[in-house]
């Protein structure tokens, strides 16, 4: 069998150490490879070669965590015999996201895993047996990142509001007479202290099986299978609060008299709190994923397609290859296509980052997501939903965002073991201030507020948030990180290589300089019947020299008998002339002397322009030169990156003395020319013995040392081999994307160093406190309630602090 991969949504992850679970329980199963699970999506990626979609899902269900499932129906066109159902049922179930396919004469029930396969796709996996179905409406359908995050925070909000309305007479009875002079007189005098009690009891009974029935039901089954996490903390904390509370009140006698207090606040305000910071928490979380949520906002939903006579509007995800779609002016462009009517301007900011709108013309390519301009457009589509660029850039961030940093596998370390460790320094902490004789009362207070304040939230989120964030603002600026490790090794660079042609330079050749070597042919006749020769080679420097010499309003010569000799020119015969075009060394073995111009072209080669010679007839008549020009932006990001004191180089395969000129001009002081492919592969690996190295290129020959490199750079407006090899990629052309990619993974790195050492500080420090063993308040240690109030606020500052990303400048 060959792998498959696929992506299970997982809602029941809460923190760092859930993430560690899910990938455990998956990478049990034998067959399994890889396992990537995503705290921020809420899902987890796998590959794997041998079980069923089913067994897997088995698998994380058994461990807590159980997938999100949808249920759909696919309707047949005809009825399907039994051998054909069977037939039906392999075929669905072949597909990794397919759990159970239950096939009827006129229908196929599909239980399958939500957001993984489209019920269309569905349809599309059993055409190949002869059977045409129509998808009914999705039973269960998925909604969107950002609809999933502000359901999430509007209940959390509702959450809230319902604890603090029940807490906050708990609160009242219970701390009033602390804070109001005269109230438990009061309270005495009217209800009387054992009602307060009991009214205590129900309100925070309310409240700890309502809104903070959450903690229970995910805190409590983690820590029957023996895998505690930060809500099993929770919910050890708040009904040992409650517990003993509802003990005192209920059954008095079986208690101590020195003994008899009530805890009820604190159980309620623990709840209050820890879902207060939730939900602060899920709000950030939203405008953090605000990158993904935009770019898929930029899909349209329907579009104009040509079907027989008519133009209907059908939903995008109905589109086909070949289809004929009409852009009406000021429309989205629904799927990436090839214009067949029409010329206008799309605005392709959404790709580029350009705010200059491109020109279209018949055959040229646009994509989809894109806006047009003020003319309609009609165009075969080419590429619909995963094929696009729009959804392979949307892939490309997603899969950055899930990605783990080699600093995540520390922290999924220390959290794997966090959890019981304090709850092993909870029992202690009780334990030895029972010993110490402070009293039942004073114990438990101490170990709860061990329990509360030590949940690694903070911890889990300090790394996944700071590259959610980053990433997401990284895809707003054109810069795609294909890979979340990249983000971590590109702050590490310390050299970066660049391929010359296509990267530092336009990659597009072009006439710059045209020198006559006698006065009885002009040089602009010598280039006309050079262009007539040329315009029968398809070298890049023979179109750079008929478009030279069109541009100058010259026709090229007819001509005839052209042929070209590898590596030196051409020769042929143009309006009766025989003509040598090419290298010195051509017109040498033409025994043609090339003295006259030698030093003009010395000159020209300094400049890193490459000489082109033309001999008529036997004699030498002119000196061209062709150069490809350097990108305006070329030098501002070798000065950026010397700044950032990362070393420059350029591998190229052109001329050594061009290459050099390049380099001179531009400011970088390393230089391998003259190499094909391996000899790039070869210069990187050197390069990688001195540190972390990045290589930017844009062209197929590329590709070798964009994977060799620790980190590959691609070109956006490169081949699509360059693109698929490299980690990041610059969807402009413009070369100082490097820096900004530079810059910016090093503000998610010292984002990420600040999180994770509040995180830690955070628990070192408050750990003791919460013990007793440190006294900073005065007491014998922190309330449950101070603790409490801290660990929410440690989650929410990691999360408004990697927010800062977002209004990053670069």
């Amino acid at each position: 069998m060959t792998e498959q991969s696929t992506r299970f949504i997982v809602d029941g992850m809460h923190c760092g150490a859930c993430t560690g679970r899910v990938e455990r329980a998956l990478l049990a199963v034998p067959g399994v490879s890889q396992a990537n699970a995503n705290l921020m999506a809420r899902n987890v990626t796998l590959v794997f070669d041998g079980p069923a979609s089913a067994d897997l899902a088995a698998s994380l269900d058994q461990a807590g965590y159980p997938i999100a499932e949808a249920e759909t129906v696919l309707a047949l066109a005809r009825e399907a015999s039994p051998e054909e159902q069977t037939a039906l049922r392999e075929a669905l179930l072949a597909h990794p996201a397919i759990l159970q396919a239950t096939p009827a004469p006129r229908e196929i029930r599909i239980r399958y895993a939500q957001g993984a396969i489209a019920p269309s796709e569905m349809v599309k996996l059993i055409a190949p047996l002869g059977i045409t179905a129509t998808a009914r409406k999705d039973e269960s359908p998925l909604p969107d990142r950002a609809e999933k995050q502000e359901a999430e925070a509007r209940k959390l909000r509702r959450d809230v509001i319902l604890s603090a309305v029940l807490t906050l007479p708990v609160f009242v009875l219970a701390m009033g007479s602390h804070l109001i002079p005269g109230m438990h007189h009061l309270i005495e005098a009217t209800i009387g202290e054992r009602v307060s009690w009991v009214i205590q009891l129900v309100l925070t009974t309310a409240v700890l099986f309502g809104p903070g029935k959450v903690f229970l039901d995910l805190g409590l089954p983690a820590l029957f299978r023996r895998s505690p996490e930060m809500n099993s903390l929770v919910a050890l904390g708040a009904l040992a609060a409650w517990g003993y509370s509802t003990l005192v009140t209920l059954l008095p006698f079986v208690v101590p008299e020195a003994a008899r207090g009530v805890y009820f606040e604190a159980a309620a305000t623990i709840v209050t709190l820890i879902l207060l910071g939730r939900w602060f928490e899920a709000r950030a979380k939203g405008r953090a994923g605000e990158a993904i949520s935009r770019l898929v906002g930029l899909r349209p939903d329907t579009a104009r397609v040509e079907r027989g006579d008519q133009i209907i509007d059908l939903p995008v995800a109905e589109l086909a290859a070949g289809d004929l779609v009409h852009l009406p002016p000021g429309a989205r462009v629904a799927a990436d296509g090839i214009v067949t009517e029409g010329e206008g301007w799309i605005d392709e900011s959404m790709l580029t980052g350009e705010p200059a709108p491109v020109a279209k013309t018949e055959g040229t390519a646009i994509t989809g997501g894109t806006v047009n301009g003020t003319v309609p457009l009609v165009y075969r589509v080419t590429a619909t939903g995963p094929e696009t660029v729009l959804a392979r850039i949307i892939s490309m961030v997603e899969e950055a965002q899930g990605g783990k940093l080699p600093v995540q596998a520390l922290v999924d370390r220390v959290t794997r073991v966090f959890v019981p460790v304090v709850i092993a320094l909870s029992v202690l902490t009780f334990l030895i201030w029972l010993i110490a004789g402070q009293g039942f009362t004073h114990a438990m207070v101490a170990g709860i507020s061990v329990m509360i304040i030590a949940c690694p939230c903070a911890m889990g989120l300090a790394t996944p948030v700071s590259i959610l964030v980053g990433t997401g603002r990284a895809a707003e600026m054109g810069l795609l990180f294909r890979r979340g490790d990249a983000l971590q090794r590109l702050a590490e660079v310390k050299t970066v290589a660049f391929d010359k042609t296509g990267t530092l330079t336009e990659g597009h050749p072009t006439l710059t300089d045209l020198i006559a070597a006698q006065d009885s042919l002009p040089a602009t006749e010598a280039l006309r019947l050079a262009a007539g020769i040329e315009a029968r080679s398809e070298h890049p420097l023979a179109q750079a020299i008929v478009t030279g010499a069109e541009a100058r309003g010259l026709s090229p010569a007819a001509a005839r008998r052209v042929r070209s000799q590898t590596g030196r020119g051409l020769t042929g015969e143009a309006d009766g002339h025989q003509l040598v075009i090419g290298n010195a060394a051509a017109l040498a073995e033409a025994g043609i002397a090339t003295d006259a111009l030698r030093t003009e072209a010395e000159a020209l080669a300094a400049k890193g322009k490459t000489p082109i010679w033309v001999a008529v007839d036997g004699e030498l008549v002119a000196l061209m030169a062709v150069s490809d020009p350097i990108k305006p932006q070329a030098g501002e990001v070798v000065q950026a990156l010397n700044r950032a004191h990362v070393e420059t180089a350029m591998i190229s395969g052109d001329l050594e003395r061009t290459a050099q000129s390049v380099a001179q001009g531009l400011g970088i002081t390393r230089v391998v020319a003259g190499v094909l492919p391996d000899g790039k592969v070869a210069a990187i690996e050197e390069m990688k013995a001195k540190g972390t190295t990045a290589f930017v290129g844009d062209g197929i020959n590329d590709a070798p040392a964009l994977a060799a490199a620790d980190i590959g750079i691609a070109i956006g407006t490169g081949t699509d081999v360059a693109i698929e090899t490299a980690e990041v990629v610059l969807m402009q052309g413009d070369p100082r994307g490097v820096g900004q990619a530079v810059r910016l993974s090093r503000a998610v790195m010292r984002n990420i160093r600040q999180n994770l050492f509040w995180a830690f500080a955070y628990n070192v420090a408050l750990i003791p406190v919460a013990m007793g063993v440190l006294k900073p308040f005065g007491g014998p240690g922190m309330s449950p309630l101070l603790a409490a109030a801290a660990m929410a606020f440690s989650s929410t500052f990691v999360v408004a602090n990697a927010l800062r990303l977002r209004g990053l400048k670069l």
